[in-house]
């Protein structure tokens, strides 16, 4: 089903379109549900203190929606993406007959990674992006300058990551190459060269992790200073209402969190795009495990 296609998230996209369609579908609905549940509480609040059950009847009719398109999602995820796993898993299997089965073993591990980016980090960045909008649009009518804080604080953060790129893609590319190498080097049955694999596989994944970790500490960092900020502006510029500073601390808080899943869908790309360059190479068995 994918002969003739280069393996990417994108061809992935193309060829199952109308399955993952609907999946991401169901996620925006999910998503916008779970966003009206307060709203249709504090009605059903209201009604319920004045003796009318209309709103409450309707807060129970959106939880029972949401709870089954929910469930169904998930249950319709698993099919469609493990029907997408083994077509990419069979067609990487085909291509790679002149490769070491260790490198075959490790590529396909990681063409499910296209696919679990599909199933989980892509849906996870939708969800975000649409947190990210509304909380910039009730910031915006507290006052324009804290929604273009928040603004600015995106685009410094796409900046940041875009300096530290490079330096993840090469790790990957590293680490996946050490990958390729597991399976013949455990069939060594040479407990020096499996430890000295594994030993070279722990540092590679510390060096990551220390990437990681410096990049997520800039970046919390500066949603920190964003969110100070915010308060800091709200209580000197915005109308003065307990209420006020509330909402705005809460909407500024909700975009630090959703703000956070970008960096984490931005490392998950920097490795898929090794992976895919990896896996749609044309190269020799002795190139792969040199």
């Amino acid at each position: 089903m994918l002969d003739g296609l280069s393996l990417t998230v994108s061809s992935l996209l193309k060829r199952f379109w109308k399955s993952i369609s609907v999946t991401w579908l169901l996620t925006l609905l999910e998503t916008v549900l779970m966003t009206l549940i307060p709203l249709f509480i504090g009605f059903a609040i209201d009604g319920l203190l004045e003796d009318r059950y209309e709103d409450f009847i309707k807060l129970i009719s959106v939880m029972g929606a949401l709870l089954v398109i929910g469930v169904g999602r998930r249950v319709y995820d698993t099919r469609v993406f493990g029907t997408i796993r083994v077509e990419l898993g069979k067609t990487l299997a085909g291509r790679s007959n002149k490769l070491a089965t260790s490198v075959v073993n490790a590529r396909i591990g990681m063409g499910r990674e296209l696919v679990d980016f599909l199933e989980h980090q892509a849906p996870e960045l939708m969800t975000s992006i649409v947190q990210l909008i509304i909380s910039v649009v009730v910031l915006y009518t507290f006052h324009p300058a804290l929604a273009f804080a928040a603004l600015g604080t995106v685009v410094v953060m796409l900046v940041l990551y875009s300096l530290f790129h490079k330096h993840f893609y090469r790790l990957n590319s590293a680490y996946n190459h050490q990958e390729e190498k597991q399976v013949d080097t455990l069939e060594t049955r040479k407990p020096e060269r499996i430890s000295h694999h594994l030993l070279r596989l722990r540092k590679l994944e510390v060096n990551l992790s220390d990437t990681e970790s410096l990049v997520y500490g800039l970046i919390f960092l500066l949603l920190l200073s964003f969110v100070s900020f915010n308060l800091w502006f709200a209580a000197s510029h915005v109308q003065v209402t307990v209420g006020n500073i509330f909402s705005v601390i809460s909407y500024s808080w909700s975009f630090v969190e959703a703000a956070l899943i970008l960096p984490v869908t931005l490392q998950g790309w920097s490795r898929l795009s090794e992976i895919m360059t990896r896996i749609n190479s044309e190269i020799n068995t002795k190139q792969a495990l040199k």
